[in-house]
């Protein structure tokens, strides 16, 4: 194609071509290049299982097919919170390990566990979609959840339990958990976090999918959606924190775990039984892929001027096509113009229409987008944290309280811990921490639920709701996975937060013990609770900055024509 093709825009004045985004050149060679993956007219609309445009978006999607979908992220959350708060004490009670050690595993875990749902995200926008991707993983969630159940059932892959009463705990006399025996937990508990890591992010997307954009009611039917998902997110943490505990403590272990697995197999039916109704988004090829292709075709041209391109503006596919599957044209942006030389069209890419060479305006704009998303995700790690460190360090003050209410036995946190701490200092509980205070009554545990619920809530709906509307049409998933990533990245933080508060309040030399000491009656919880919130306050600070400066892509995907 010569530059004087009557397909292009002709040039204007010399200052008017500053004005990036004012003028895009509409070509078709990349549909021919042999480094291209074509083009595609779809866009957006909705396809079924087999990747064909839905005629009859009547009998697909809607809340019919969204209910299927709740079930099953009630019970990976369900499976979630169980393991994160009853394998501490699994591992303390069962595999006779430290609490401190038992904690930051299961911190290790779950951060690994959320940080890697990037590969789920990735593979559902590039290659599986979000409904396979969601079927491969919950298989596999299954199965870790069944290897799980039987660590806690069979007594070979435990350590000895005969004579390990509370005074041999204490004393660290219990026989521990011969290495096989770890390694096997470790491998199930990975398994399962694997699974989790698939699904996250595809969950959420993928129910939101099933709403039509161009209706009227679309903004209203995605509020309410994220409201009712985040609702059976809070179901499922119910009765991990109440049935399952219950279950544990009449029962014992393994049906403890063995009621998760029967609860995600149940979901995983509910979930399948509900394939015919689903609405499809094709998958758009490989999102780190083009954004290398952009980072790589920006530095070649790093040196170029936007006033030496031999044609006019910022080069883009005509009409309404485009180059990547399930996407639609996004128009462009004045935000880190030194990605915008990689759509700059240069002489020689006429004979090298290769994207790592030059890229569409979509193109760049999606890598501007998943940039300008970083710093809002960010800012709810330190959430992530707080709610990190209730899971896992409650577990040694769920001892020291009289949990019982009615037959339940709740685990807790604990934002009183000052008063907690002093009252079982003065009635002689200093020692015996591992013994309940029955004058201490776990009905105080209502307005700390509350609060911490109340923020976890405004917090992850508007967060999830907020990045599934700002990702790129053909990058929702990954979208999605911000949030699990940043939730991941917590749970290392809290990990590294009490290794340090450990290491410089402790001092073994000098007998004294350290903030978060295994004896919870000598240790300071309370200075612990003090410094997360001092560090949540400066982080609130930090977000009220960040969300000052974003701007709202206002409509998102649009259509460009020439001009």
């Amino acid at each position: 194609m010569g530059p004087k093709d009557e397909d292009e825009t002709p040039p204007p004045p010399l200052d008017q071509s500053k004005k990036l985004g004012m003028y895009f050149v509409e070509s078709d060679n990349r549909r021919s290049s042999p480094f291209a993956g074509g083009y595609t007219a779809y866009g957006t609309t909705p396809v079924n299982i087999r990747g064909k445009p839905i005629t009859d978006l009547s009998k697909t999607g809607g809340w019919l097919a969204a209910f299927f979908i709740f079930g099953n992220e009630m019970a990976e959350r369900m499976a979630y919170f169980g393991l994160s708060v009853n394998m501490v004490a699994f591992m303390f009670y069962v595999m006779h390990r430290p609490f401190a050690a038992s904690a930051n595993a299961i911190n290790n875990f779950l951060g690994i566990s959320q940080a890697s749902s990037v590969i789920g995200g990735f593979l559902a926008d590039a290659y599986l979609g979000r409904y396979w991707t969601i079927a491969i993983f919950t298989t596999i969630y299954l199965v870790g959840l069944t290897g799980i159940t039987l660590c806690a059932t069979l007594n070979a892959l435990v350590p000895n339990q005969e004579e390990c009463n509370q005074l041999s705990l204490l004393l660290g006399n219990c026989e521990p958990a011969k290495p096989w025996q770890m390694a096997y937990l470790y491998t199930v508990l990975y398994v399962t976090g694997f699974g989790a890591a698939g699904i996250r992010p595809c969950v959420s997307s993928f129910g939101a999918d099933q709403f039509d954009e161009r209706s009227r009611d679309y903004t209203t039917n995605l509020d309410k959606f994220f409201n009712f998902f985040y609702l059976s997110v809070t179901l499922g943490a119910i009765i991990a924190f109440t049935a399952v505990v219950y279950i544990q403590m009449e029962l014992g272990w393994g049906f403890a775990f063995g009621a998760l697995a029967v609860a995600m197999a149940i979901s995983n039916l509910v979930f399948f039984v509900g394939t015919p109704l689903y609405r499809h988004r094709l998958p758009g090829g490989s999102p780190l892929t083009r954004v290398a292709q952009v980072l790589v075709a920006a530095f070649r041209k790093r040196n170029a001027s936007f006033d030496s391109s031999e044609y006019v503006g910022l080069y883009e596919l005509q009409g309404k096509r485009c180059a990547i599957k399930g996407s639609a044209k996004i128009p462009h942006t004045d935000d880190f113009r030194f990605l915008d030389k990689a759509a700059l069209r240069l002489a020689d890419d006429e004979t090298n229409m290769s994207p790592w060479h030059l890229c569409t305006v979509t193109q760049v704009e999606e890598v501007k987008i998943l940039l300008k998303l970083i710093p809002i995700p960010t800012c709810t790690i330190m959430l992530s944290v707080v709610l990190t460190e209730y899971l896992t360090l409650s577990v040694q003050q769920a001892y020291t309280l009289n949990t019982h209410i009615g037959r339940l036995k709740l685990p807790v946190t604990w934002f009183f811990e000052r008063y907690r701490r002093n009252y079982a200092i003065r009635e002689g509980y200093e020692v015996s921490f591992l013994s309940p205070m029955p004058g201490l009554s776990a009905y105080w545990l209502l307005i700390q639920y509350c609060l911490i619920g109340l923020a976890e809530v405004f917090c992850i709906v508007g967060l999830l709701e907020f990045l599934y509307e700002e990702a790129p049409d053909a990058m929702k998933s990954i979208g999605s996975a911000y949030a699990a990533v940043a939730g991941g990245l917590g749970c290392f933080f809290a990990t590294i937060l009490n290794n340090i508060v450990t290491s410089i309040t402790g001092n073994e030399e000098k007998r004294r013990n350290s903030w978060l000491s295994q004896n919870i009656n000598t240790g300071r919880f309370d200075y612990f609770y003090w410094l997360l919130t001092v560090l949540s306050v400066i982080n609130f600070c930090v977000f009220l900055y960040a969300a000052r400066r974003y701007k709202y892509r206002h409509g998102a995907s649009t259509q460009l024509s020439s001009k």
